[in-house]
């Protein structure tokens, strides 16, 4: 296909570098809880670490909700398991022209929603129309994905932003959907997998009103689509969220186009506090845990199947530079060289974790390794402190409770560590803990009320843009609005630019400057998280995307 020689010619190093380490690992007993050899029917319980927002993919980007939002909901393209390759999923092929901004798509035949209404060409321009047209300030702030690909929405009469990179959506037949762009963008084909722009029953939306979100101070209300009614073509059903319980059910699709599922029923039931979660699986009232704690993994290896993930992702300290104090290039700096990064891998870092350098993985086109690094040091971090006027600093430092995520086994014990090395020289810290889906996340990423805080990233495709320029494409409330606009226009130029060679020079050049120049989130590690399931489950593949699908599961 003309869009894969594309992005093999835009990322061919890189991407074979990852493709063959993840599927040497996706093949071995690392990657995968063994074959599918097991009884079908029975029902397999999951235990999630956190509520997921809504069950509406546009809506979300966090893995809580995204979890069961991929066994209900199909992408045009989804990922192979147990690699980042990109495979046929509604669409069983797809090609652009030669400027890279037209893309058409051939539709697999004979595929329902669940529902009963007819998957075809309509509906996915139905779908890629209303994420474009999507009404309201509350619902838009809520499409993170769809603001970091797609870079703007419908504009109104007299509105001043920048042009959106989606143009139209064309059905010529049932079985073909034309997706034209106003630019040619690096992250196409790979973003046409996010689970985010999964494709709904166009009936669905329209019955259980699904662009109604509303906002009330710090919290937003979904509706009927999102909380009861979510309408895909994927490999189980949706079966309805008992929050007394805790529980999400989903129930097997009988008629799903692909592989069908050998479980009659998963459940995935919310746990919170991770050592009750351990207890439970040890119990065997659960079958399956995400992102064990590091000091557990090993002791679960004797009675478990823990599967350990490749490390395709980041942890970052993030900087809010709305703070005045923050805007001194020195005192981000001198933060950096105040953390002891080894010394948090060392004590906190699952095994095979590394101190990171820049904020994506070393296999990912654009990698430079000239950047600048910040060593520990605390002398040189007083030593700016002081030249920026800043010895008496107070931060208040923000980190989430209640969850566990691919790069963050700990938020508690990490921001702990690095709140003692921050503290040493002399910077004095406000912890703030907040819960991850009740107001971390807003606080955070759309209201800004930080200064410090722990984040992360698990790559969603093999491209420069959906790590660095995810976080520092646009201006966003978590880094300070408006604060380094020569940034969004580097990185602009280095996702525009076709060219292979062309490209890899260009995100070199952003990496050596975010490091250097402009530094508004610090490296912490990268960290490969484990799934662990009980030894009866079979056919579970990991994905280093954390992308799993558990129509594969059978219990035997």
């Amino acid at each position: 296909m003309q869009a894969r020689r594309l992005k093999t010619a835009i990322a061919a190093t890189a991407v074979a570098a990852l493709a063959v380490g993840i599927a040497g690992c996706a093949e071995s007993d690392r990657g995968s809880s063994g074959d599918s050899g097991g009884k079908t029917g029975g029902t397999f319980v999951f235990a999630g670490s956190g509520d997921p927002k809504n069950f509406d993919p546009i809506f979300n980007d966090d893995g809580e909700s995204f979890r069961p939002a991929r066994q209900i909901f199909d992408t045009l393209i989804q990922n192979k398991p147990g690699t980042a390759d990109l495979v046929g999923a509604l669409a069983e092929s797809w090609e652009h022209d030669a400027t890279g901004k037209v893309w058409t798509f051939k539709l697999r035949q004979g595929v329902k929603f669940h529902d009963g209404t007819p998957f075809n060409a309509a509906a996915v321009c139905f779908n890629f129309d209303r994420w474009f047209t999507m009404k309201g300030a509350a619902a838009q702030s809520q499409m993170l994905y769809y603001g970091d690909v797609f870079e703007g929405f419908a504009k109104n009469e007299g509105d001043a932003t920048g042009e959106p990179v989606y143009k139209s959506c064309a059905a010529p037949d049932d079985n073909t959907a034309v997706i034209s762009m106003n630019r040619y963008k690096g992250a196409f084909p790979g973003a046409f997998a996010l689970t985010s722009f999964s494709i709904s029953s166009p009936d669905a939306l329209k019955k259980y009103d699904a662009d109604s979100v509303t906002q009330s101070g710090d919290s937003f209300t979904y509706n009927d689509y999102g909380n009861l009614h979510p309408t895909g073509t994927g490999p189980f059903t949706f079966g309805g969220w008992d929050k007394s319980k805790g529980e999400i059910t989903l129930n097997r699709n009988p008629d799903y186009w692909g592989e069908k599922a050998k479980v009659d029923k998963m459940i995935i039931k919310i746990i919170g506090e991770e050592t009750t979660r351990k207890q439970e699986l040890r119990a065997g009232t659960v079958q399956g845990i995400d992102f064990p704690a590091p000091a557990d993994a090993a002791a679960l290896a004797n009675d478990f199947n823990v599967i350990a993930r490749p490390a395709f992702n980041i942890l970052y300290l993030g900087i809010n530079q709305k703070n005045p104090k923050l805007r001194d290039l020195r005192v981000r700096q001198a933060i950096a060289y105040a953390l002891n990064r080894q010394q948090l891998v060392q004590t906190k870092g699952p095994a095979g974790t590394k101190v990171a350098d820049e904020l994506m993985p070393g296999t990912v086109l654009g990698y430079a390794p000239d950047v600048q690094k910040y060593e520990y040091s605390v002398d040189k971090a007083k030593q700016l402190l002081k030249e920026a006027g800043a010895e008496n600093l107070t931060l208040n430092f923000y980190y989430p409770t209640e969850v566990t995520r691919p790069y963050m086994p700990n938020p508690q014990e990490i921001f702990t560590a690095l709140a003692n090395d921050l503290q040493a020289v002399g910077i004095k810290v406000n912890g703030v803990p907040r819960p991850w889906n009740g107001g971390y996340k807003d606080d955070v990423q759309k209201l800004g009320k930080h200064d410090l805080h722990l984040l992360g990233w698990t790559g969603d495709y093999n491209d420069p843009g959906n790590f660095v320029g995810t976080f520092f494409g646009r201006e966003k409330a978590e880094f300070g609005d408006g604060a380094m606009t020569d940034m969004f226009a580097a990185i602009a130029g280095a996702d525009g630019t076709v060219d292979e060679a062309g490209k890899k020079t260009a995100w070199e050049q952003v990496n050596r400057d975010v490091a250097s120049k402009w530094l508004p989130a610090i490296p912490i590690w990268h960290a490969p998280p484990s799934i662990v399931v009980t030894k009866n489950v079979k056919g579970l593949i990991a994905s280093p995307l954390t992308d799993e699908r558990f129509n594969t599961v059978s219990l035997s």
